[in-house]
């Protein structure tokens, strides 16, 4: 399957300032093909350590972190040359060895000649131990994502599709009716699949939605079980009761996060670290509340108010056990639902896009879902699910503010009424800094 971050990592092979990376992203995402895919297509050769699957592989960081003695014993171990520039070196899952993690600081001052992509689950959380010092600064960084709408019409070889999209996205004009439609239909479609690979494979092999979902709740199991192996018992069953009050959370009018939803009299000083958890492990992301849209935006955040996004909008369908035909058709029945659902979606395609967001609110009576922080101006963004585009929110937000530009997203056409530009949902992946200045 296509992804995005191809291309950023070899924009990080080719550049003269490389030096060894971490591919974080959470579980199942899809980091462990890509980066082989990578090293397959862009590498002499590719050596490859897991270090979950083989423990005995920590031995080799517990002497000493000198990069030539690691090498020797990694090339002995994996029975292939490594060769600087020309080999790509994998440390999978390097969260489950400190010291490993430790020694990319080493590799970058001494053998920075020899490739090195490290990944895992739960990067988050290794930056925050103790034992051994992370190697801040000399390390590049990037994030995977699950699949985001474009990748999944890569996947159902729409790539015509795409193309009209943009075009009409880059002119502001309507795709003919029954394209529109289509795309929609995909959006939906997209919505109940959601990215994560294994999800997104089943379906283009099988069409099969009972099949997709059984995927999505052995995801969700594994997810489970490694709450357990990665936090206390005590922080295990907190972190599960947040995270399955994910939909309670998202169905709300209010999306404010709400600590008391998850256990009754209970409050942030009870649940902080298993939220922090969560996080860093990128099964969740936080939208923290703008108070003022001014600059800079961390001056005007408020950090005790926020809003929750499960990482893929198909697992969030999955937690809630809805039957997926009432997303499929739109069902009326289900309209506070598929708000959240949707306002999840596009949360997680701005993070895709490297787009940095908050939410506004305004004395209670009128919130933006999201304002986009372009470093000189901010972009209001308002998500609706339906044709039904009245937004007294939006229109306070433009009155208060006078934003240069505004963006509706909705099942609506392409549509420019200043300073408010009318987006398809399907269109969100369009929606790029760049475009916007």
């Amino acid at each position: 399957m296509k992804r995005h971050l191809m291309k950023s990592l070899i924009n990080w092979k080719d550049s003269s300032f490389r030096k060894p990376l971490i591919l974080q992203g959470a579980r199942q995402v899809g980091k462990t093909y890509l980066i082989n895919e990578f090293g397959h297509d862009h590498y002499f050769n590719t050596v490859y350590f897991n270090f979950e699957m083989e423990p005995q592989l920590s031995t080799v960081f517990e002497r000493d972190l000198h990069p030539d003695r690691i090498l020797q014993q990694l090339q002995y171990m994996s029975g292939q040359t490594i060769m600087p520039e020309k080999t790509l070196i994998i440390f999978d899952e390097v969260q489950a060895c400190e010291a490993a993690l430790t020694s990319l600081k080493y590799f970058n001052e001494e053998a920075n000649q020899y490739h090195i992509v490290a990944t895992g689950s739960y990067m988050g959380i290794a930056m925050t131990r103790k034992n051994f010092s992370f190697p801040v600064g000399k390390v590049d960084m990037l994030q995977l994502y699950p699949m985001d709408f474009k990748e999944f019409l890569m996947a159902l070889n729409e790539e015509q599709l795409i193309e009209q999209i943009k075009t009409s996205y880059n002119h502001r004009e309507k795709l003919i009716e029954p394209i529109h439609n289509h795309a929609l239909d995909l959006f939906h479609q997209f919505l109940v699949i959601g990215g994560m690979p294994a999800s997104v494979k089943i379906f283009t092999e099988t069409q099969n939605y009972d099949l997709v979902r059984n995927e999505q709740n052995r995801i969700l199991e594994h997810y489970l079980m490694d709450m357990a192996k990665y936090a206390t018992p005590l922080e295990t069953r907190k972190t599960r009761m947040i995270y399955s009050s994910m939909v309670t959370q998202l169905i709300k009018e209010n999306k404010k996060f709400q600590f008391s939803k998850v256990k009754s009299g209970s409050g942030a000083s009870d649940f902080e670290g298993s939220m922090e958890w969560l996080a860093l492990s990128s099964m969740i992301s936080l939208c923290y509340k703008l108070k003022l849209p001014s600059f800079p935006a961390k001056a005007y955040i408020e950090e005790n108010s926020f809003k929750a996004y499960l990482s893929d909008c198909g697992l969030l369908c999955a937690q809630s056990n809805l039957r997926y035909d009432m997303i499929l058709n739109d069902s009326s029945l289900i309209t506070q639902f598929k708000g959240g659902l949707i306002e999840n979606a596009i949360h997680n395609q701005f993070c895709v896009n490297g787009l940095t967001h908050y939410y506004w609110t305004s004395e209670g009576i009128a919130e933006v879902d999201f304002v986009l922080d372009l470093g000189h101006q901010f972009v209001p963004v308002e998500v609706k699910s339906s044709t039904r585009v009245k937004s007294k929110s939006l229109n306070r937000y433009i009155e208060l503010y006078q934003p240069k530009t505004a963006i509706r997203l909705s099942q609506k056409h392409f549509g420019q009424d200043d300073p408010i530009t009318s987006v398809p949902l399907y269109a969100a992946f369009c929606i790029r800094k760049e475009e916007l200045e």
